[in-house]
């Protein structure tokens, strides 16, 4: 198996105030917080710090250059990898003692990068996979897609944000503040009059109570009717009802009605508990809940419809306009987005699996991951775009799109 990924850096903005940050915890170093130094080549492992906050020690910045040129960075096996990108400003990265990586925030107003204009798409590159996927659980900014392509294999892609995504999101966040009075629109973020990204509600206090009614009639129905949950693992298709307050699985879970919070975050009250069966069954009820289906379908998720999602009045009107701003309307916009029927195309655009996950497969085969902003990946294999590493991506491709592309290429060597 390969110990280390050389992954190619194209810079297709106009700019050359473009910068990239990998990070992630090393695999074979026991875990520590890792981030490549400024050279592309140098891993940097920060020692614990004596006060929270503590400046890096090494610039972590990785220059792009300059428009349609590629720089390649190589890194090792990484768990919970991002790749970070930053236009016309550097990212401040901190250490808090542990050590622990202090990452960008979107939502601490005092962050010293609350301002500036950055994007991470996200990886795992570890000894059975290549594992990568774009998520608008916590916010939209920059578009992103990404790109497979194995050596023997069908490409595999997600074409991410369409080039005008964010601001459809947010004048559709804006509409529908207009229909409802809910405060979509509070989660855009400006800066300097431009917009520069949207919040999920997850983040927003603001939504108080705004699923209340909704929960209520969830609760009516299942009082008189069954909710049928494939659990889509080892307990099957279960029953629950509601009696005494609560949502039952007899034998299984119990769920008490939960808040807008809850739904939204997906994690907490009812559903905090992930254990055995609760697991599945709070993935599958809160993906509803957002979806605004349970009025609609008690066969969750088998009977579910992708045309039915986000249909009743209250819903994830956030997920709800990601998915219609993303190209074939796949991308990941809350917890449990990847709940699927499995008889439709899946929405989330979870994943990109370089090679099998099962033991007994054959592992090592070579392959090419494509991530960029402003819009759809394109098919690099035209014009030598899917270059080996000593080659050059053709400018021309830039007239074609203003993007910034991760070429990712698995070393031959192990």
């Amino acid at each position: 198996m390969p110990q280390t990924l050389d992954i190619q850096l194209q810079n297709r903005y106009p700019s050359e105030e473009v910068y990239a940050y990998i990070t992630g915890l090393a695999l074979n170093n026991n875990n520590r917080v890792f981030l490549l130094r400024a050279d592309g080549k140098t891993p940097y492992y920060p020692d614990s710090p004596p006060h929270t906050v503590h400046p890096l020690s090494a610039d972590c910045a990785i220059e792009l250059g300059k428009q349609g040129s590629t720089t390649i960075a190589t890194i090792p096996l990484l768990a919970g990898g991002r790749i970070w990108f930053s236009i016309g400003k550097k990212l401040e990265f901190f250490v808090n003692p542990g050590p622990a990586l202090v990452e960008p925030s979107v939502t601490n107003p005092s962050d010293h990068n609350i301002n500036s204009n950055w994007a991470f798409c996200e990886f795992t590159f570890n000894q059975t996979q290549i594992y990568a996927n774009i998520s608008y659980v916590d916010f939209v900014s920059l578009p992103i897609s990404m790109k497979l392509i194995p050596e023997n294999g069908r490409p595999q892609e997600i074409h991410g944000l369409k080039a005008d995504g964010l601001e459809t999101i947010c004048e559709g966040l804006k509409a529908q503040s207009q229909i409802d009075g809910a405060g979509w629109d509070k989660l855009v973020v400006e800066s300097d009059g431009r917009k520069l990204r949207v919040l999920s509600p997850n983040h927003e206090p603001g939504f108080d109570g705004y699923y209340e009614s909704y929960v209520n009639e969830v609760w009516d129905k299942y009082t008189h009717t069954p909710l049928i949950v494939d659990t889509q693992a080892e307990w099957g298709k279960v029953e629950g009802r509601v009696g005494n307050g609560q949502l039952t699985f007899p034998g299984l879970a119990t769920f008490p009605k939960p808040s807008t919070a809850d739904i939204f975050s997906c994690s907490s009250g009812p559903f905090s508990n992930n254990a055995g069966p609760t697991g599945p069954l709070t993935a599958r009820i809160s993906a509803a809940f957002n979806r605004s289906t349970l009025l609609s379908n008690n066969h969750q998720p088998h009977k579910e419809r992708v045309s039915e999602f986000y249909r009743h009045k209250v819903s994830n009107h956030y997920a709800r306009l990601v998915h219609e701003a993303n190209h074939h309307g796949r991308g990941y916009a809350f917890p449990y987005d990847d709940v699927s029927s499995g008889m439709e195309t899946d929405q989330s655009g979870f994943k990109l699996s370089a090679y099998q996950h099962e033991a007994d497969s054959t592992f090592g085969s070579p392959s090419k991951l494509l991530a960029k902003f402003a819009g759809p990946a394109l098919d690099l294999a035209e014009n030598n775009g899917l270059a080996t590493n000593s080659e050059t991506v053709s400018p021309h491709h830039e007239q074609r799109q203003r993007s910034a592309v991760i070429k990712v290429e698995k070393n031959s060597t192990s």
